[in-house]
């Protein structure tokens, strides 16, 4: 590798420190010289053979202080003196042309005049190669890049870019002309081998290069929208006039006139009035055709269109008038109406609504949404309905915040507006499905609105101010209440609603859906379409499975449907005809039989479990509560030789594989009250199942069914078919109460069983419920497990 070096021993030239810069080689530079020692150098030079070696100091001094010889860097550049200009001030304006890169040897200091001793060191270059070539022109060209894009960059320095050919030269043009600190400068002058440095400074240059286009690019957009914004005001200003000359914008004015009219006659509260008047102000100031003037326009519409004025409440509800409308809606359901006209009657008497907020809870189909119409009409209130069934987003009940493109106040504020009085009846449906993700939690922002204590000041995120929710009757819906948060339980009172019996579903068919879906198929004064009692009861049991009627009225509705095709071709049948003698004519009533059904719903479904019909060894009838309403539930046992296990098959769940448990260990405890093998144990294996297994079951209520299936195949004893049983057990042999009740009596009379045993501790609800579901039913109360076995088996047990 060869290496251009020289070197002088006696030669010693005067040094220039410079500050804030490195002198590169072949480069004509123009320096401002000031301080005393830095004067007479030049002079020195000047005076001599005109040459000066400029080097860099480490940092800067204030004052003009002299620099030490310790605080100069060791490499810096041998340079001609070409000019030289002394300023009134003492100054030297001097311009000098770099010739060489030297590496200083020993400085020496006179008088504060530094000089030094030093040797040529160039950098040291390749020898010409494909590679080297490769690089040199890519640095060029990423250099001239880099020089379009920087415009601080003197014309005259681009011009003699051209002229250089040497990649040495060139190395120390791009030295001297880049945007960097002294620091990189000096240590890129500083590396001894060309490619090296080269590398290093083409790194930079790329860097500097997506700075650059970045400053560029955010320039070129701050321009355009300050160009663009200049020019809509310009054009604005201009079409103002326009308009004002031709007598055009008279419909802004008008718009704002109003908003300023309602503004002021508007009821609004304080804190309601002093936002509306702020946005007002805004808007007069803002063009119509900014995109904030139809933001703040809408804003305003929303809070002029709710309703500010106090309701007139009529003070007169009548509790007759209530009862009759309930009665006229729905079908039994007593003890739900009771309770609302206790609600009403309160209502009446304070006059406000403070107070607990009602949920009904019940299976789909047994007329929740229906009822909170009833009351609605009964209270003189407008009846607003809510769908909360999937909701997820929290600011769907609070709304979205103006700053959201789009935004709009959420449901409350909107079913208020809907209404268009403050003391409207909200249904919110289907409580129980609400959802939540990352956007929040919808119960969450319903305790607020829910809770009387502080709905007075509900602030809608889209308002940004409280509005008052006081006079606001809530009614919420739901199937279940185990997906509701337990703190919104707390701020409702809980109305269930149990299924219906046959009775009840018969009576409204009669009463209500058969009338309704005649009215709806313009069945009057053209025929008639007549269902029988047997006809009705056939449908709900053969072709539904539901504890409301919707699935009937459907079925009902099918029917009808059918017998209408039926008599519109039978029409155009006659119609056909030519023969003037015919006494053909069309039926004015059509009466459905049981055995017409096969023909217009299809072979029944037999929805409903079957329940075994002969006594039988191991297979005892349970009773169980389902979203549906009552079910009965088949309870199968044999027994096998093995080593004591228990088998579960029908997919039980965790609550009713522990009753599972719980029958066979009081069997192992009790085994000789009831003659069973004491080894029976360790020597046979009991294996339980429940029909219909693709389906759930769980819950403790099937305890004494399992224990009487358990014993009935120990001591090989047949359990009577006619009756059904439901209720918890213990080790002990105690029976505990059970819930749903109503549903599961209903269950057992739907199932034609006569007789049914009950814990003895749930006698207490048997008051509450219906003497129509209680009616051809033989209840029995027990309290051990002894007495249920006694009923039971065939004979009387004679156990100890």
């Amino acid at each position: 590798m060869p290496t251009k070096k020289k070197v002088e021993k006696s030669t010693v030239y005067p040094v220039l420190p410079l500050r804030n810069m490195v002198m590169a080689p072949h480069i004509i530079t123009p320096l401002l010289v000031g301080r005393k020692g830095s004067v007479e150098a030049v002079e020195k030079a000047f005076l001599g053979d005109k040459k000066i070696i400029c080097v860099t100091q480490h940092f800067d001094y204030e004052n003009d202080q002299e620099p030490y010889v310790k605080d100069l860097y060791r490499i810096g550049t041998i340079a001609n003196t070409l000019q030289i200009f002394r300023l009134p001030d003492n100054n030297i304006r001097l311009l000098v042309e770099g010739i060489s890169r030297v590496k200083i040897k020993r400085f020496y200091k006179k008088k504060g005049t530094i000089s030094a001793s030093f040797e040529y060191h160039d950098k040291l270059m390749d020898k010409p190669s494909t590679e080297n070539e490769a690089l040199y022109r890519t640095f060029k060209k990423v250099f001239l890049e880099y020089l379009r894009l920087n415009k601080n960059i003197p014309e005259e320095a681009i011009v003699s870019l051209n002229e250089i050919t040497k990649p040495d030269e060139f190395f120390y043009f791009v030295l001297a002309n880049v945007n960097a600190n002294d620091t990189f400068k000096q240590a890129m002058l500083e590396i001894d081998t060309l490619e090296v440095s080269t590398k290093k400074m083409l790194q930079f240059l790329n860097k500097e290069i997506e700075i650059l286009k970045l400053e560029n690019r955010i320039d070129d957009k701050v321009k355009k929208k300050l160009t663009k914004t200049q020019r809509e005001y310009y054009l604005t200003e201009q079409l103002r006039i326009i308009q004002r000359e031709l007598g055009v914008g008279s419909d802004e004015k008008e718009d704002l006139l109003d908003f300023k009219k309602r503004i002021q006659q508007a009821n609004l509260s304080e804190e309601a009035r002093k936002k509306a008047e702020e946005e007002f102000k805004r808007l007069t100031r803002i063009s119509q055709h900014s995109p904030e003037f139809s933001v703040i326009h809408t804003y305003l519409n929303w809070i002029l269109d709710l309703p500010w004025e106090e309701p007139k409440m009529d003070q007169g509800i009548s509790l007759v008038k209530a009862r009759k409308v309930l009665d006229r809606d729905h079908y039994g359901l007593q003890k739900v109406k009771e309770r609302i006209t206790e609600y009403l009657a309160v209502l009446r008497l304070a006059n406000e609504i403070k107070g607990q907020i009602l949920c009904f809870v019940g299976p789909p189909g047994v007329g929740k949404t229906s009822l909170g119409k009833s009351i609605a009409e009964a209270t003189g209130r407008k009846f607003v309905r809510l769908s909360l069934g999937g909701v997820r987003d929290e600011a769907e009940i609070r709304g979205h915040r103006r700053t959201y493109i789009g935004a709009l106040p959420g449901v409350i504020i909107q079913s208020l507006k809907k209404a268009g009085t403050k003391n409207p009846l909200i249904m919110m449906d289907e409580i129980d499905k609400l959802s939540r993700d990352f956007r929040g939690d919808p119960a969450s922002a319903l305790l607020e609105v829910l809770d009387p204590e502080q709905n007075f000041g509900f602030r809608d995120h889209y308002l940004d101010f409280g509005f008052d929710l006081s006079q606001v009757m809530f009614i919420t819906t739901a199937n279940s209440l185990n997906s509701i948060p337990q703190p919104l339980i707390d701020r409702m009172e809980i109305i269930r609603l149990p299924g219906y019996t046959m009775y009840d579903k018969y009576h409204i068919a009669d009463k209500h859906l058969i009338p309704k879906l005649k009215k709806e198929y313009t069945l009057s004064g053209k025929f008639d379409v007549k269902f029988r009692k047997d006809v009705v009861e056939a449908i709900i049991r053969s072709y539904t499975r539901e504890a409301g009627v919707r699935d009937l009225e459907r079925n009902l509705s099918k029917v009808i449907r059918k017998v209408v095709k039926e008599h519109i071709e039978l029409s155009e049948e006659i119609e056909k005809k030519t023969d003037q003698e015919s006494t053909e004519q069309l039926p004015d009533c059509y009466k459905i039989t049981p055995t017409q059904l096969s023909k217009y719903l299809g072979v029944p479904r037999l929805l409903y479990s079957e329940v075994n019909r002969e006594k039988a060894v191991g297979i005892v009838t349970g009773l169980a509560w389902t979203q549906y309403g009552g079910e009965t539930l088949q309870i199968e046992s044999v027994k096998m030789k093995g080593s004591g296990k228990v088998k579960l098959t029908g997919k039980l769940g965790e609550t009713m594989q522990e009753s599972a448990q719980a029958a066979h260990s009081y069997c192992r405890e009790h085994f000789r009250d009831y003659d069973i093998a004491e080894n029976f144990y360790s020597n046979t294996d009991i294996h339980l199942h429940i029909p219909e297994g693709a389906i759930p079951k769980d819950g403790p209520s099937a305890g004494i069914g399992i224990v009487t299936s358990f014993l009935s195949v120990l001591v090989d004893k047949p359990v009577r078919a006619d009756i059904a049983m439901t209720g918890e057990i213990t080790l002990s042999g105690r029976v505990l109460p059970i819930g749903g009740l109503e549903e599961k009596l209903i269950a057992a009379k739907r199932a034609n069983l006569k007789n049914v045993i009950i814990p003895q501790k749930n006698e207490p609800e048997l008051t509450e419920i219906s003497s129509e579901v209680k009616k051809g039913l033989n209840i029995v109360l027990v309290s051990t497990i002894k007495e249920v076995l006694d009923i039971a088996f065939e004979e009387p047990n004679t156990g100890k």
